[in-house]
């Protein structure tokens, strides 16, 4: 719900790279669950929207630093469509980063979950075949229109009109089962990487 992602929406076509960032400072919250669970289970969503497609392979690596459970854990996810996407997510970090980037082709898309603004950057130019980068390629750099809206006000205000008209919700049930079972893969990833390593002492 957050409207840069729904302003990029219309710009997708075949995303083939993903690098995501979401890490925060430590507070004393959540600590019953692990920071995939907590935090990169939002991403987890995202990605797999934009995708729109089964996940093939998960690797994953994660460990707790102050707290019980892993605290910060990085992801390598592809998908079938060869579509591959890197998460990073921590709750120990010095400060506070949301960013989501892209590749498809012949664009490079930047998104900015606090700032709430988007960034693209097209490959055009004059000649060349259909498909092909140009001889001399121009890089054209846009900012698409993003309404800023605070994101749980904007899912709340959705799951109400869609109760009180009978709509089919946004987010359906489907897809926040989906972004679960995807999240507990790589919670199970971990631990299997940390008995690969013999550090599943330390993750639970």
């Amino acid at each position: 719900f957050n409207p840069a992602v729904r302003a990029t929406l219309p710009l997708i076509t075949q995303p083939m790279f993903f690098e995501v960032h979401r890490l925060s400072v430590f507070t004393p919250r959540s600590l019953d669950v692990d920071v995939v669970l907590d935090l990169m289970i939002h991403d987890l969503d995202v990605v797999s929207s934009l995708v729109n497609s089964p996940v093939k392979e998960v690797r994953a690596v994660g460990l707790p630093i102050l707290s019980g459970k892993v605290d910060i854990a990085n992801l390598r996810m592809e998908f079938e469509s060869g579509c591959v996407a890197n998460f990073t997510a921590s709750r120990v970090s010095t400060g506070r980063v949301r960013k989501l980037r892209f590749f498809q082709p012949q664009q490079y898309i930047s998104i900015d979950y606090g700032r709430q603004d988007v960034l693209v950057f097209t490959i055009g130019g004059e000649g060349g075949l259909p498909g092909t980068p140009s001889v001399n390629p121009q890089i054209k750099v846009a900012k698409p229109s993003v309404i800023a809206e605070e994101p749980l006000y904007a899912e709340l205000k959705s799951f109400v009109k869609a109760v009180r008209h009978r709509l089919t919700p946004v987010v359906s049930l489907e897809d926040g089962r989906r972004a679960l079972d995807i999240a507990l893969d790589v919670v199970a990833a971990i631990q299997e990487h940390s008995r690969k390593i013999n550090l599943e002492r330390l993750v639970t």
